[in-house]
């Protein structure tokens, strides 16, 4: 009985949800080339995010080796910018993408990048320790849509619930200069 109760409350704290223990984080990361800036092109909703767009987030290196992180994000019903400043630590070796990161400390959570364009570092596939958090995140903030079909399709293979997934706009920030002038990213069609 002492089992089950203590199977039913870390259930009950962790949602029970589903490890992403077998995807494999990107090895040979270089980290000066992560930094920057980066729009978030796809996600699954959570309520940090909720309703914002133009969403980006910019990775800065620190001395000490850790990543200073700052997410920021338009709420249109409020009329003003979100920002949460974080930092993310290596939790091992750092030519792989696997970090901790806290926006509150003593909480952490889970960076993992399990694809990236090791080429140009265009783009990248981030989630966490469960398959709960997904991001697509480029560069610029609009994203070719053959490549952005290619992520869909590999979040999908690897095991993420598509149909989760949703596409903040980052019109605002191609309107603003911050990236090529064009259309909103919209969802592909299935």
């Amino acid at each position: 009985m002492r089992t089950l109760t203590i199977l039913l409350f870390l259930c009950t704290v962790t949602g029970c949800a589903r490890s992403t223990q077998g995807l494999a984080p990107v090895h040979g990361f270089d980290v000066q080339r992560y930094m920057g800036l980066w729009y978030e092109i796809a996600r699954f909703p959570h309520r940090f995010e909720r309703d914002l767009v133009a969403v980006t987030a910019e990775y800065t290196v620190r001395e000490d080796g850790s990543v200073d992180v700052i997410n920021r994000g338009f709420s249109p019903a409020r009329q003003r910018w979100e920002t949460a400043k974080g930092r993310a630590y290596f939790k091992g070796d750092p030519h792989t993408a696997l970090l901790r990161v806290t926006f509150f400390w003593p909480f952490y959570g889970t960076y993992k990048v399990i694809r990236l364009d090791k080429e140009d570092y265009a783009y990248a596939v981030v989630t966490s320790d469960t398959y709960d958090y997904f991001w697509i995140l480029s560069r610029t903030p609009e994203m070719d849509e053959h490549t952005l079909a290619e992520l869909l399709e590999f979040a999908r293979s690897s095991g993420f619930d598509m149909s989760r997934v949703e596409f903040p706009d980052q019109s605002q920030n191609m309107q603003q200069g911050s990236g090529p002038a064009s259309v909103p990213l919209r969802q592909p069609q299935q």
